[in-house]
């Protein structure tokens, strides 16, 4: 697997029985940032909204915080690192690679102040979205997204339209094709280290890299 992985976690796995086994398993790879997505933190949200009638740009920045705190429940459950902001992970990052350190698993906790300014802030973005602007701020060239349903099409914008990755995300993609996106099916993988070194075939033109999705399933 190559030197450094985003992996974003999806909200849906919080209360999924494969829970565990992931955390398990992504804790034995080297180089790897977590992205966490909302999970019922981010539903509590969309609830405090529908009650009180606040805008979608402050839903924006408490979705932010609801990652945070799915992040930092993540850390704590597999005693990962975690970070406050994109800024911290990089210094982080850098601090690994001056000690030649195995770079355990580093949770990034999204920091509203800070992160993703330029990104829209309505519902129409996911942590996914999230999770690409941040291996797009860290020079990642790979983004995983892990996921709890079965990955129908490579198509991006089918799987915007699924529901399966966020509206925003195709048009995300292209804009970061420095970063190549790859999915999987948590359901279904039995070895999670041999499909993350599935995702690492190279990508022959940068035509392809602009429109490539690897699926795994």
């Amino acid at each position: 697997m190559s030197a450094l992985t985003v992996v974003k976690l999806g909200g849906s796995l919080a209360a999924s029985a494969q829970l565990p086994r992931l955390l398990q398993e992504l804790a034995r790879l080297p180089g790897l940032v977590i992205a966490p997505g909302g999970g019922p933190f981010a539903d509590a949200v969309r609830r405090a909204q529908a009650e009180h009638g606040f805008d979608d740009a402050a839903a924006h920045d408490m979705a932010l915080l609801a990652m945070a705190q799915f992040g930092r429940m993540l850390a704590a459950q597999a005693n990962f690192r975690a970070a406050w902001g994109a800024d911290r992970i990089a210094a982080a990052l850098a601090r690994g690679h001056a000690r030649n350190s195995a770079r355990a698993p580093l949770v990034w906790l999204p920091d509203p102040a800070t992160d993703a300014p330029e990104v829209e802030r309505s519902w129409r973005i996911t942590g996914d979205s999230l999770a690409l602007w941040l291996a797009h701020r860290l020079g990642t060239r790979r983004l995983v997204l892990l996921k709890s349903c079965p990955i129908p099409t490579a198509d991006l914008t089918a799987l915007a339209a699924a529901g399966i990755v966020d509206e925003v995300f195709p048009k995300m993609a292209r804009k970061c094709a420095d970063v190549r996106v790859s999915v999987i099916d948590t359901t279904r993988t039995i070895n999670l280290r041999d499909e993350l070194d599935g995702c690492d075939r190279p990508i022959p033109t940068a035509r392809e890299c602009m429109q490539s999705l690897s699926v795994v399933s």
